[in-house]
């Protein structure tokens, strides 16, 4: 990875915006380099969900420049023995717990055969002076990530390190005739996002079937909005997966499903699967 300066950077974090969190960790930030852009990509993570946060990065990272460093602080072990770690490839830089929350983000780097760098985040003198046992977000993890908008080499950083934690992967299982997965998240809107990519729905032939817990859905929709009102409507997502949503509702409320919850789609009589997509 070249040792570029790099100009942005994103905080995710399951901190909310109530709390003055995230100013304190914008604050030591721009105290390093005040010339730094940040970009809030959601602290509204439900606390302590790690596998949400991992979701919503792999889901969002594509869409920053390659310079860009990425710091995600949903930390439910701060304090103890795990890991502080920054990973480096030339599509991005990560800065996070070592807990899992890069599981989706590394799967999708070595996928397009990236090559990737972990260090274990040992070098205090890019911390603040004092580092609390509760506020790694503040203390250890805005400092390394302004130090590395500045030109910092990830090699000052720490030793590096091959065995990072990783999440289990998602459900995921294809047969001829049906496709098996799991709900992944469920958006502000309450819309079910999915694992379920379109290609391999395609693949089922013109017309699907889709089902979520007790509920049966005929065809995908090409956006939400053209289904009747009140009623699940299954489409894919602006991540080119598929997603169900309740028209003028909440999917969530009415389906009373959770991150996990099993979504099968078979193959049917022919229908068009519709062309395009919703912003969801």
């Amino acid at each position: 990875m070249a040792d570029d300066k790099r100009s942005l950077i994103t905080l995710t974090t399951d901190f909310g915006t109530s709390d003055g969190y995230v100013g304190m960790m914008k604050g030591v930030i721009l105290g390093l380099n005040p010339q730094v852009t940040i970009v809030d990509l959601t602290h509204e993570i439900p606390p302590r969900s790690v596998g949400d946060a991992a979701y919503v990065l792999r889901r969002a990272y594509e869409f920053f420049p390659p310079a860009t460093i990425h710091v995600v602080v949903v930390d439910p072990g701060v304090g103890t023995a795990r890991r502080a770690i920054a990973v480096g490839s030339d599509a991005a830089t990560f800065v996070a717990p070592d807990n899992g929350v890069l599981s989706y983000v590394l799967s999708h780097l070595r996928a397009i055969a990236e090559k990737i760098q972990a260090v274990h985040l040992t070098n205090r003198s890019y911390c603040l002076p004092e580092v609390s046992g509760v506020f790694h977000g503040r203390d250890i993890f805005a400092p390394v990530a302004a130090h590395l908008s500045l030109g910092l080499s990830l090699d000052q950083l720490g030793p590096e390190i091959r065995d990072l934690v990783t999440l289990p992967s998602p459900y995921l299982n294809r047969q001829q005739d049906r496709i098996v997965g799991q709900v992944m998240h469920i958006d502000h809107f309450g819309n079910v996002l999915t694992n379920l990519q379109r290609p391999d729905i395609e693949s089922l032939g013109p017309g699907v079937t889709v089902r979520l817990g007790q509920l049966r859905i005929e065809g995908l929709k090409r956006a939400f909005a053209f289904g009747e009102k009140g009623e699940p409507t299954a489409y894919i997502d602006s991540s080119g997966h598929l997603a169900v949503a309740v028209v003028d509702g909440s999917a969530q409320d009415r389906l009373h499903c959770r991150i996990g919850d099993r979504v099968e789609v078979r193959a049917r009589r022919a229908v068009s699967l519709d062309q395009g997509e919703s912003h969801d």
